[in-house]
């Protein structure tokens, strides 16, 4: 039992941060994993740190949450702060919904409701730029649950965009990446949310409850398979990191 408990310590660390008591990483976790990295949960919110540096640790992943990244809780204003941590010392970073909302308002952009109200929870389009066709193939359609998006920094490149909301993904320099869509679910985590957040389901653009896990049988196999060629771009493996191209810089 020591060796095991040595041996899983000794893995590369990936920081994850949520935000709810029972989130979880899902399907991203899950990946990183059986890619051979450790995984550093911290919860901000219910009083965990965040470290001054990623020397111990070989990315960092900050997921969503109900919240948003505009409340002036003081954990919202430390994890938006903190994401210059992992750009500044250029280690692999991924914002996924909220997480990629902070990450667009430490680069200086905002973040906002729709203009109409409309908010994306379900299954909606996708469509990559010609930079995100160059990087990858994507899928047609990806899960989402927000009610906010957010303006796309100078500094950023986009790489997918979609009709109701234009940003859904972007990159900052060669392995910071922010994402609209949730990638990480599992049928566990949609019947979760769902569930708890039903009352979501009524609100403008949000589709019934029955088109979720009738959208998952038909596209999840197509994000799965996007999820397992973003981290090989992202952060490879624990055996063989992703090389990375130069960062990019607010005048390119």
């Amino acid at each position: 039992m020591r060796l095991e408990t040595h041996a899983r310590s000794s893995r590369p660390k990936i920081l994850v941060v949520l935000h709810q008591e029972n989130s979880s990483p899902g399907r991203v976790g899950q990946e990183l994993v059986k890619r051979g990295f450790g995984l550093d949960i911290r919860k901000p919110r219910f009083g965990d740190s965040l470290p001054g540096t990623m020397d111990n640790h070989a990315g960092a992943v900050i997921f969503g949450g109900p919240m948003s990244a505009n409340d002036p809780d003081a954990f919202v204003r430390k994890e938006i702060d903190w994401i210059d941590v992992p750009l500044r010392e250029e280690k692999p970073f991924l914002g996924i919904c909220l997480g990629a909302q902070m990450m667009v308002k430490q680069l200086g952009g905002k973040v906002t409701a729709h203009r109409d109200e409309l908010v994306e929870i379900g299954y909606y389009p996708l469509k990559p730029t010609d930079a995100g066709k160059s990087l990858m193939e994507w899928p047609d359609k990806v899960y989402q649950w927000h009610k906010e998006g957010f303006t796309l920094p100078g500094c950023c490149e986009l790489l997918a965009t979609s009709p109701t909301y234009p940003h859904q993904a972007i990159r900052y320099g060669a392995n910071a990446f922010g994402i609209q869509f949730h990638p990480e679910l599992t049928h566990s985590m949609m019947v979760r949310w769902t569930t708890k957040g039903a009352p979501r389901l009524e609100l403008p653009g949000a589709q019934q409850r029955r088109d979720h896990f009738a959208g998952r049988f038909v596209h999840d196999a197509a994000v799965r398979s996007w999820l397992d060629r973003f981290l090989d771009i992202w952060i490879g493996t624990a055996e063989r990191p992703a090389m990375h191209m130069p960062r990019m810089s607010a005048a390119e």
